[in-house]
């Protein structure tokens, strides 16, 4: 994957959060750095985002999150928000690049996240890129990896055929045509579907959606790689979310079947508002409360590491 080195600059800060960079070769990451809370050890929540959805929407989670005793950064995805270049015909990236990024926030944030719990939340694309990051780290399944939960909130491999058998071959044509249409005119202008992506996304999307699997990442099987991960999951699908229904996050969460996964399906009744893919962020309270659960339920990183036999 791409070389994790990076350093942090910090450019401007708002009312609820200072807006870092972190520099990827031609790219430039966004990140939102929302204040810690008064315990120093508090564990910290690192959001990534869906598929063309800035950073910035997400602050009612983040909000939320920092008010359950979390620390809370929330990254902009390559070309989208705060993060720059748009994405254009000379983009070149796709899901390696992503998942490299993850790897080196990560290391960027190191200072802040030393000896404090760090959970990954993903949400759709998000999370499919958490879930790699896991797979493919050397550390994945060591004592000390740089990740002691995983989150997945509406997140799904869209393979056709994890869809309701009425609605199977209408995923399929419209995830290729779309796939087509970028290898066409070599970018994804963003027209009803996941805002502008380089045209490396859309391909490797388009090809989880024909397979049911990821492809090759930087030439590494990526499908074995995620039986090796014991990271701990909490898997969240939504009600009401077309996109990624139930069924597609069960067919993720089956590919890391070593991992001890907690599956819980969120209703419009326990959030107290309707949900759908992206309505959730809006009414978090619920999530960010299963979120909080989960986090302090992971032993502290010398617990582990005692636990592990290191």
């Amino acid at each position: 994957m791409s070389n994790v080195l990076g350093t942090l600059v910090r450019m401007t800060q708002s009312p609820d959060y200072i807006q870092e960079f972190l520099d990827r070769g031609t790219d430039r990451l966004g990140l939102h750095l929302y204040p810690d809370p008064a315990a120093a050890d508090a564990p910290v929540v690192v959001v990534w985002p869906a598929m063309g959805t800035p950073a910035r929407y997400y602050q009612p989670l983040a909000q939320r999150l920092h008010s359950a005793g979390l620390g809370v950064v929330v990254v902009d995805l390559r070309g989208t928000g705060s993060s720059t270049p748009p994405a254009s015909r000379r983009s070149r990236y796709g899901y390696a690049e992503l998942t490299g990024d993850v790897g080196a926030v990560l290391a960027a944030l190191k200072p802040r996240l030393d000896g404090r719990r760090v959970v990954l939340l993903g949400h759709s694309l998000g999370g499919q890129l958490c879930a790699l990051h896991l797979a493919l780290s050397p550390y994945a399944v060591t004592p000390d990896a740089d990740v002691d939960g995983l989150v997945l909130v509406a997140v799904g491999l869209p393979w056709y055929r994890s869809y309701p058998r009425s609605r199977a071959r209408g995923v399929l044509a419209y995830t290729q045509s779309i796939v087509a249409l970028t290898a066409l005119l070599r970018v994804w202008p963003g027209w009803g579907f996941g805002g502008r992506q380089a045209r490396g996304v859309i391909r490797d999307w388009g090809y989880t959606a024909r397979h049911g699997r990821f492809p090759l990442i930087d030439g590494v099987d990526a499908e074995s790689a995620l039986s090796s991960v014991r990271t701990p999951v909490l898997a969240i699908s939504v009600e009401g979310d077309e996109y990624t229904p139930g069924e597609t996050l069960d067919h993720l969460c089956a590919k890391v079947d070593t991992a001890p996964v907690e599956r819980v399906n969120l209703t419009s009744a326990d959030a107290g508002a309707p949900l759908d893919h992206f309505k959730w962020v809006r009414a978090s309270g619920a999530v960010a409360d299963l979120v909080a659960r989960f986090a302090s339920a992971q032993p502290a990183r010398h617990d582990q590491r005692e636990h592990d036999g290191a």
